[in-house]
């Protein structure tokens, strides 16, 4: 509990099973009673607004991350002012909700939500992405498909929401920016020392993927100039040759295809670990339609071919498809480790990239992954060098710094659920706040953001839309 905070005082039922208690002074009101419809198009000059499940609505940057693409035809497209709440019809009981920064254009499949004069939309900004109310989202979701469902704004409206005085909103705002700015900060120097060890455990991996465990090898050249020598004992191999089979998938066309069972990866899911989960799955339907989706089994090791993800990589701790942007070697012969030859691929990332090809999205093909010249130790070796690396120190304290990184972020979610639905009262902290504090704290979470997460986001949102 942070120092200074308190249940309030006096509390009465809501009458809402997902809120329970409120203060006694707060209110139940339906939405239609706090925002207004905002449907408005004809405003082509509009920068782009888009609605991310991370990072809430933000203009469209056209320049970066590859996503060159202008939209032609925005007649369609719906005015937000500055301050609306906008939010993905299909994506807000994930999140994908927000205050517009500035006037611009969202997606027809975004709702535009004008607060009136007694509601604070960033108060609902945060309420709206509690994990409670976003069960409640999917309740009031309309399809035919759970993961196609839609929240309209006829259903939106309906939806009962917990109303504190218009005041108190700002105050609980207030705190919220500050308090997310602390945990911002902190998150950020955690990141900076797993920066930090992660550099000293690559110099270690890398010693140890080209020179062996015993320091007294006697050593051969490899003729890979960036290698240098490695020792005697050692394999050169192409890639391939480790495995079995090599390939690839594809993306379905169409949304029936969508939203089933089966994991389905794209580049975003890769993280140079275990690939556990996706963002996206398929039906049972799409493997049996579509030749070039094919289930690959466990152990399976994915290498990302295209954009700014060209050779991360993860092994599949799961069944699942892929998409075209990935590589995927499978069925690994006796000689090779799956893990050890990860760790190489990891290190050899930058030889990749040398060899991508194209414009603003490089790209590379399987026949060039294939290639890549790998040095092989005896399969003992291999399990040693890997045994070493995980008990290593620097392993352990990356390791408990990203346990203590998962702590505070749900310390975070449950500090915002509990102030937003009124179990913890923060008025007289908020009210205490100089104002220098609540400003620095916005621009700490405002620098906090994750570009590459918000972009695999928004990728998903687009083909949603």
């Amino acid at each position: 509990m942070i120092d200074g905070l308190r249940p309030y005082s006096e509390m009465k039922p809501s009458g809402l099973p997902w809120l329970g208690d409120v203060p006694a002074h707060w209110d139940v009101r339906r939405n239609g009673r706090l925002f207004a419809a905002r449907r408005q198009t004809g405003f082509p000059k509009l920068p782009i607004l888009e609605v991310s499940i991370r990072s809430g609505v933000r203009v469209r940057d056209f320049d970066n991350g590859g996503r060159k693409q202008e939209i032609a035809d925005r007649s369609k497209y719906q005015r937000a002012v500055k301050g609306d709440i906008a939010y993905n019809m299909m994506r807000m009981w994930q999140g994908a909700v927000g205050i517009a920064p500035v006037a611009g254009l969202v997606s027809p499949a975004y709702v535009v939500a004008r607060p009136f004069d007694e509601t604070d939309a960033a108060y609902y900004a945060y309420l709206f992405r509690t994990a409670a109310y976003m069960r409640e989202i999917d309740v009031f979701s309309r399809g035919i498909v759970p993961d196609r469902n839609r929240l309209y704004w006829e259903s939106f409206k309906q939806m009962p929401s917990v109303y504190p005085p218009l005041e108190e909103q700002r105050l609980i705002v207030r705190f919220l920016d500050w308090h997310g700015g602390q945990v911002a900060r902190l998150v950020r120097a955690k990141k900076a020392l797993i920066g930090l060890l992660n550099e000293q455990k690559q110099a270690i991996i890398h010693r140890a993927v080209t020179r062996g465990l015993d320091p007294n090898a006697s050593l051969k050249p490899s003729g890979i100039p960036w290698l240098g020598d490695v020792p005697e004992g050692w394999e050169l191999r192409k890639l391939g040759s480790l495995f079995r089979f090599t390939g690839s998938g594809t993306t379905p066309s169409g949304l029936e295809y969508y939203g089933g069972g089966i994991p389905w990866v794209m580049s975003g899911d890769l993280n140079n670990g275990q690939v556990i989960s996706t963002k996206r799955t398929v039906t049972d339907m799409a493997v049996r339609d579509v030749s070039a989706l094919r289930l690959y089994p466990e152990g399976s090791l994915m290498i990302a071919m295209y954009g700014a993800t060209i050779g991360k990589t993860g092994i599949l701790a799961i069944g699942a498809c892929t998409n075209q942007a990935c590589c995927v070697l499978a069925s690994p012969r006796i000689s090779a480790n799956v893990e050890y030859v990860q760790m190489f691929v990891n290190l050899a990332k930058s030889e990749l990239v040398e060899q991508s090809y194209g414009g603003g999205q490089p790209n590379i093909n399987a026949e060039i992954v294939k290639a890549l010249r790998i040095p092989v130790p005896p399969i003992e070796q291999q399990e040693a060098i890997l045994a070493a690396v995980k008990n290593g120190s620097e392993q352990a304290a990356i390791d408990a710094a990203n346990r203590e990184i998962t702590l505070i972020q749900e310390f975070r979610t449950r500090i915002i659920a509990d102030v937003v639905t009124g179990k913890i009262d923060v008025r007289a902290l908020a009210a205490s706040l100089p104002e220098t504090a609540v400003q620095e704290a916005t621009l700490d979470q405002s620098d906090d953001e994750d570009l590459e997460n918000l972009l695999d986001d928004l990728e998903t949102e687009e083909a949603a839309a």
